[in-house]
């Protein structure tokens, strides 16, 4: 059984369909990337796992519950947490009180003094700048504390948006070097990204989104050396 099933899930936005037929897992431990370009749905896929959009049809079960009926309030208490795209912080909000935001569930709450120095550790950035407003902060500055945020919610599994979206490319090292840093301490990870290279580099298996279908997935080793992905993605 798999951590995360996305089985069938068809979603449209009114009389414009979205996702079709579509299905993927993560297994427990895993980076999975989910790969394609502008306006295949792949913001769309991540926003429907997380109970902001309902489906159509189709079945999404984590940690073999189905949680497609749920409320992103109801998601998050199973220890599913998404990254959004365009980090969505409280501007007027300090980085701590945008950290501590991310801890509003039970189990994260009784232990978010812990989490924030684990957060502090992991983005010493952060530490100095915590009674900051966040929207004084740079974007690759404001992406750590989006990242921090959903840490602070103690999740089994995180899904991120283009986490590298209007990052300069120094910033974007550091970020994909943060979410390896994240997986390598064990956390399952859920990524949705442009930047093909660095996500397939970083995971263990990838999907390729196209016009709402899955029309490829594999070992990610594979997935970079496929002449398709080659040319259509990487410019080889």
């Amino acid at each position: 059984m798999s951590l995360l099933d996305v089985k069938d899930v068809n979603v449209s936005y009114g009389d414009v369909q979205v996702l079709y037929d579509l299905s993927i897992s993560v297994e427990e431990g895993e980076v999975v990337s989910i790969i394609g370009g502008n306006g295949v749905g792949k913001s769309t896929l991540l926003k429907t796992i997380s109970g902001l959009l309902k489906a159509n049809s189709g079945e999404i079960a984590f940690q073999g519950q189905p949680i497609h009926a749920l409320s992103p309030d109801g998601v998050v208490d199973t220890g599913l947490i998404h990254v959004p795209e365009g980090r969505r912080l409280f501007s007027l909000m300090s980085v701590k009180d945008n950290l501590m935001a991310g801890a509003h569930n039970k189990a994260a709450y009784a232990v978010r003094e812990e989490t924030l120095q684990e957060v502090y550790g992991m983005f010493p950035r952060l530490k100095e700048r915590e009674n900051q407003l966040a929207m004084t902060l740079s974007g690759g500055e404001q992406q750590m504390v989006a990242i921090g945020r959903g840490l602070m919610a103690k999740p089994k599994l995180l899904m991120f948006d283009e986490p590298s979206l209007g990052l300069a490319p120094v910033l974007i090292k550091e970020i994909f070097q943060t979410v390896r840093y994240i997986a390598d301490k064990g956390l399952t990870v859920l990524l949705v990204e442009q930047d093909v290279n660095h996500s397939l580099n970083l995971s263990d298996r990838g999907y390729v989104l196209e016009h709402g279908r899955i029309v490829m997935q594999g070992e990610a080793v594979k997935l970079l050396g496929d002449p398709y992905i080659k040319e259509a993605y990487l410019g080889i």
